[in-house]
């Protein structure tokens, strides 16, 4: 099954090292296919802001933009879809924001949920965390063999997610699509870690 990508930028302010537009523009240059903005600090006022300044520069490219958490932000920016956790609004309830066009995405985090996440009529599902990572204070993630096994039951495609870096991304690349938020942002050449990560 194909993801409608292969690699997210998870684009978040406080993790780039650089300008976040230009952190933006050259993860393009290096091949990522998809945007999710994930600002958990930001109002929704702030967050359609934000998406204002970001969809121009996603619609030139050609890259689509996903909201986190917000589908009335997505709904109201037309963004191109929504992704929600387990303890966020239900996909379904989603689904009905957005509407029937839009992406609508879904973490999981065991197999359990992953072969649950048919059944809520999402585009994709995020699992992980499949490495360590201090963006979600996780000190040992579940490992590529459990990614392996999440997609042998999943009935919708997976997103790899968590701790994926430019140094580790080959044990999963070609596992599932791969969705990545400090591994580019805090890079210091954010096109190089995207190329990177895809093996281009």
């Amino acid at each position: 099954m194909n993801t409608p990508f292969r690699l997210c930028l998870i684009l978040t302010q406080k993790l780039c090292v650089r300008d976040p537009l230009d952190v933006l523009r050259a993860a393009m240059q290096g091949g990522i296919d998809c945007v999710q903005i994930r600002e958990k600090n930001m109002s929704s006022a702030q967050l359609f802001e934000w998406g204002e300044i970001l969809l121009p520069i996603c619609r030139k490219n050609s890259v689509p933009l996903v909201i986190n958490d917000c589908p009335e932000v997505a709904a109201a920016l037309d963004a191109d879809g929504v992704h929600v956790g387990q303890d966020d609004m239900h996909p379904e309830d989603a689904r009905k924001i957005v509407g029937p066009d839009k992406w609508v995405g879904v973490s999981t985090h065991n197999l359990e949920q992953a072969d649950e996440a048919a059944e809520m009529g999402v585009q994709y599902a995020g699992f992980g965390p499949v490495f360590a990572t201090p963006t979600k204070d996780v000190k040992e993630g579940l490992g590529p063999e459990f990614l392996a096994a999440a997609g042998a039951i999943s009935r919708v495609p997976l997103v790899a997610i968590g701790g994926i870096l430019p140094e580790n991304a080959w044990m999963v690349r070609d596992r599932a699509a791969m969705a990545v938020s400090a591994g580019i942002c805090a890079a210091k050449d954010p096109a190089a870690a995207a190329a990177e990560i895809l093996g281009d």
